[in-house]
């Protein structure tokens, strides 16, 4: 764009449009500037910087003093022009200032602009005026010194701008920059939103405020302008940018989709050569394998080539043409010149390789299946020879082991002849697998001819079945050398083992039998018994020298047998199949009955001194017991006891039983003297004396049956005389129900049955039936033994006889002491009985509980009626 020179003149308001651009000389001088509109310029022009340098990380705060310096006022200039100025002035002194402000100055001139009456020294003193001009100048000459609209000038052009723009809104008529021309009914609500959305969306600052326009007749004009040509150049540069952005976006697209596609085929061409590169070595490679597995393994590698790897890589080269030829159509079509791919990457380079990838193909293919047929058939052979090789290494496995035992070292001769049939067999079965072995290494001999790859195995394998073949021949030769030989010994053994049975056998018996008796229990009980065992056991004694004759004769077939074994190798554990006798057995048990001969000796000796001894405690033992037993012989105890229960008064019994005990127990040391004899003989094992008929037993049984029946019988006459004395039966009633007790007490128990009992009240008169007898034996047998005692008999008999208390008459009786009361007191009871018998009744006697009786009163009624058992209590 040519440069437009300006030339600014300065005064306090705008002529007409034709002169808008020069300055009078008077209103220069008269420094004249309406307050409002300074200060709508001092707001407009601070703003406009601030826009501008807060690009630069800064801002302004006065326009008049922060430009004094000049450094920011260059920053301004560098900012909005884009431009570097001169290294500004760091000092802090009037001509640094100075000098910084015409350094700004000078940079304006250079653009074109006349400066007039505007010098640095009024900048650094704070004019305002002069400040403000400068500024306006900045803001004209790169502001609005370029908005151009149909070939008008600058302030013609952007008031052109603001027409056209706000052509299309009602009520809207722009015809200069003083004159409000918004005619709606809330123009300052509008301003507003215009500032707020101006700064928010088209990062405008707000330079104004609607005050500023709306209270002020006529706006300052620059402030005007300035404010607007903000609006046109962020207007007018969004509409440029986004027409260049649209131009652009057009050419780059068509670039990139035209790169795009250069590099898909790049890739393409790449990756499909690099593929061929990499496959025709492997279908160039005639490395044979050495079994047919492996190549079937590489025809199957082949085959997946063929149907899985190779199509989609047609299908690429395919692609790969026609992206090509659609490149180069584009790029004629978009005058772009024709594309060059990278060297070896052209579609006849690409279609070159592709021809030898076949070639190499259709060789591979071909050798494959020549490979193939070759290993066939030498599979066959092999697998032939394998197979015999198997069947006759499985047959001959062990057959050098087992040939090469020695088994028939401890054979015995039955097992040698077993091994010699069983070795005869064998070399049948050797001569049937001759045919065999040839077979096996003719088919090795072929596999030579063939050069087959694993010759060398097949080679050692035959060699090993042959070498194998030939020992297995020179062993079976020395085993049947070995097994005849071994044959003929075993036989001259099983001759001497048969002899050794004959011979051994009775010898054994004759030593067992011996043994037998030597180590017998001998239980005797007399001297003579002693002395016949001790004959016997001489006459045993003189026949030991023919047994040890016996005895080593057939020691000596023995030896006979370990000599010919060891002479000639024999191991085998040789044991007499006719036999079952040792010659450890036969030296063990003669040994045994060397030794069991002087200790059955010295054990008859024993027992002859022990019998002497026991003949001895018999006599002893005798002659005491029978002093003792004397009494019980003759029935002396007996007779002395039947006396003293007969005749006389009950108290001259009891005291003669009682005289008759003490004489009983006054005997006791006696017994306790045969016991200790007794105990004596029984720990010296005498169980029999022929020198008495007595017992301990019989002695013991009898004490203590002596010394029972006394005490029953005391406790009897006890009773008897307390019943007679209760129930004032006589002496003679006594005697007379003690005979007829006796008397049916048939069986002697001390007591009479159920019959003997029925029998017995018969005799005295009582006319029993069922039912009365069923009562009395309830009174006598309560607790249903089926017996009844003397005691029970005696009640009973005494219950029918006599009269007895009962319970009315005790309760009478406690009346009459309690003075007709029903109740008895405490100190009545002491006063009328004696002590102990008056603490018994206090103790037991239940209190009083019926009408009219004071706390002390006892029931007496209740207690007697306890005492026969017909209450509670």
């Amino acid at each position: 764009m040519t440069q437009i020179e300006t030339t600014v003149h300065y005064n306090n308001g705008f002529g007409d449009e034709e002169d808008y651009m020069i300055q009078e000389d008077e209103w220069d001088r008269d420094m004249l500037l309406d307050p409002a509109w300074e200060k709508q310029q001092r707001k407009t022009f601070t703003a406009w910087c601030n826009s501008h340098l807060r690009k630069a990380g800064t801002q302004i705060e006065n326009i008049e003093d922060d430009f004094r310096n000049g450094l920011k006022l260059m920053l301004l200039l560098e900012v909005i022009s884009g431009e570097r100025l001169p290294k500004p002035d760091r000092g802090k002194m009037r001509f640094h200032k100075i000098a910084n402000v015409n350094k700004a100055l000078d940079f304006i001139t250079s653009k074109g602009v006349k400066l007039v009456s505007i010098g640095a020294e009024e900048i650094v003193d704070g004019n305002i005026k002069m400040t403000l001009g400068m500024i306006w100048t900045i803001i004209l000459r790169f502001a609005i010194q370029d908005i151009s609209v149909e070939e008008t000038s600058a302030k013609e052009g952007l008031l052109l701008w603001c027409q056209r723009k706000t052509a299309p809104y009602r009520n809207v008529n722009v015809q200069n920059f003083h004159v409000r021309y918004l005619c709606l009914d809330d123009p300052m609500g509008n301003l507003n939103l215009a500032f707020e959305i101006a700064e928010k969306h088209l990062d405008i600052p707000k330079m104004l405020d609607a005050e500023d326009i709306i209270n002020t007749p006529k706006p300052d004009e620059r402030a005007i302008m300035t404010y607007v040509s903000c609006f046109y150049h962020a207007f007018a540069g969004a509409e440029q940018a986004e027409t260049a952005a649209n131009r652009i976006c057009k050419v780059l697209g068509v670039n990139q989709e035209n790169e795009k596609l250069m590099e898909e085929y790049e890739r393409l061409a790449s990756e499909l050569l690099e593929w061929i590169r990499r496959t025709t070595p492997w279908l160039e490679n005639r490395t044979a394998e050495k079994t047919m597995v492996e190549m079937q393994r590489k025809l199957e590698d082949f085959r997946d080539y063929r149907c899985m790897h190779k199509p989609p890589k047609v299908q690429e080269k395919c692609q790969l043409e026609i992206s090509f030829n659609t490149l180069q159509t584009k790029l004629r079509i978009s005058n772009r010149p024709a594309f060059m791919p990278s060297e070896g990457k052209m579609v006849s380079d690409i279609a070159s390789a592709w021809q030898g990838l076949e070639g190499a193909e259709k060789g591979y293919e071909e050798w494959l299946l020549t490979e193939i047929r070759r290993l066939e058939r030498l599979d066959h052979l092999a697998e032939k020879f394998r197979q015999k090789a198997s069947t006759h290494e499985t047959w001959a496995n062990g057959k050098e082991l087992i040939l090469s035992q020695k088994d028939y070292e401890t054979a015995t001769l039955t097992e040698v002849r077993a091994l010699l049939r069983k070795h005869e067999s064998f070399e049948s079965d050797l001569a049937a697998h001759q045919d065999r072995v040839e077979q096996i290494a003719a088919i090795a001999q072929e596999l030579n001819e063939l050069d087959y790859y694993d010759v060398a195995a097949v080679n050692q394998r035959c060699q090993r079945i042959c070498d194998l073949w030939d020992q297995l021949g020179t062993l079976t030769q020395k085993r049947r050398e070995a097994l005849e030989r071994t044959e003929k010994l075993l036989e001259t053994i099983d001759q001497l083992f048969l002899e050794f049975a004959k011979r051994s056998a009775p010898f054994n018996n004759w030593m067992e039998g011996a043994m037998e008796d030597l180590q017998d229990m001998f239980i005797v009980h007399t001297i003579d018994e002693v002395q016949s065992l001790i004959s016997s056991h001489e006459q045993f004694k003189a026949t030991l020298p023919e047994a040890d004759g016996e005895r080593q004769a057939i020691l000596g077939i023995h030896m006979e047998v370990q000599k010919i074994s060891q002479s000639y190798g024999i191991k085998a554990n040789l044991i007499n199949p006719y036999s079952t006798i040792t010659t450890e057995e036969l030296l063990a048990k003669w040994d045994r009955v060397k030794k069991l001969v002087p200790q059955r000796e010295g054990s008859l000796q024993e027992e002859l001194a022990r019998q002497h001894a026991s003949e001895r405690l018999r006599r002893q033992f005798a002659l005491f017991r029978n002093r003792v037993g004397e009494p019980w012989s003759r029935g002396i105890w007996n007779k002395n006891l039947n006396c003293t229960c007969v005749g006389g008064t009950l108290e001259d019994q009891m005291t003669q039983l009682k005289q008759f005990e003490h004489v009983i127990v006054t005997y006791k040391p006696n017994i306790d003297k045969l016991e200790g004899d007794h105990q004596l003989i029984q720990e010296s094992l005498v169980f029999d004396n022929k020198h008495t008929n007595y017992t301990m037993e019989h002695i013991r049984v009898g004490w203590e049956l002596l010394l029972t029946t006394i005490a029953r019988t005391i406790n009897e006459i006890e009773t008897q005389i307390l019943t007679r004395d209760a129930k004032g039966i006589s002496q003679e009633q006594m005697h007379e129900f003690r005979s007829s007790f006796n008397h049916f007490d048939r069986k002697k128990h001390g007591a009479m049955d159920t019959d003997d009992f029925r029998a017995c009240l018969i005799s005295m008169g009582y006319d029993l039936g069922e039912v009365e007898f069923a009562r009395i034996m309830m009174l006598v047998d309560p607790s249903a033994t089926g017996m009844v005692s003397f005691q029970s008999f005696i009640d009973f008999m005494t219950r029918e006889t006599t009269d007895t208390d009962t319970a009315d008459q005790v309760v009478a009786s406690f009346r009459i002491l309690a003075a007709n009361k029903p109740y008895i007191l405490v100190e009545e009871l002491r006063r009328e009985l004696p002590p102990d018998q008056a603490e018994y009744c206090i103790l037991r006697m239940a209190p009083y509980s019926g009408p009219g009786g004071p706390a002390e009163a006892l029931d007496y009624t209740a207690f007697s009626t306890a005492l026969y058992g017909e209450s509670d209590l």
